[in-house]
């Protein structure tokens, strides 16, 4: 069901082609990656948080980790993550799977900054065999030009503009 909601959204935003069905699993940024065939900060990993008892999700660089403190100063509380028996019922999509796409009314999406590393990332489209190829432009037009945020830590590599893994 969670797929089929993802793709109603995407098909209503016209990116309904840019779904891929892996075979391999992509629950995981690593398992996204060896499925997708690109590096595993290209995967869109999406952070289920709880604000206020409200959910929110920031999707960030597959390899970003959440900077408590720039999360406490831009959002005025402490990084909660949903409990994982919570995450589909609150945001309408299970753990593997979720995406900013076709997410219920009350949830918050925002993008970190980590993300605008790369030209094209992979977000999931509500499944854990699922993805959906996007430019960072594509997906923000998809998540209707969501306000950006700076709550990771920094990286140092360099952004990868290829998605395909060098053999």
């Amino acid at each position: 069901m969670s797929l089929e909601r993802a793709k109603e959204y995407l098909r209503s935003k016209g990116f309904e082609s840019h779904i891929i069905i892996p075979e391999l699993s992509s629950a995981t940024v690593e398992e996204a990656a060896r499925a997708l065939g690109c590096e595993p900060g290209m995967i869109a990993k999406t952070l289920s948080f709880l604000q206020n008892d409200k959910p929110v999700l920031i999707l960030a660089e597959g390899m970003a980790r959440i900077d408590n403190r720039k999360y406490k100063d831009r959002f005025g509380c402490k990084a909660k993550m949903i409990p994982p028996e919570l995450v589909e019922e609150m945001t309408g999509h299970g753990i593997g799977g979720v995406c900013p796409f076709g997410v219920k009314e009350n949830v918050k999406v925002y993008l970190d900054e980590s993300l605008k590393m790369h030209e094209t990332v992979y977000p999931a489209a509500g499944t854990d065999h699922s993805a959906v190829k996007l430019t960072i432009a594509e997906l923000e037009a998809c998540c209707e030009k969501p306000e950006w945020v700076d709550v990771c830590k920094g990286r140092t590599q360099e952004p990868q503009s290829s998605g395909i893994l060098s053999l």
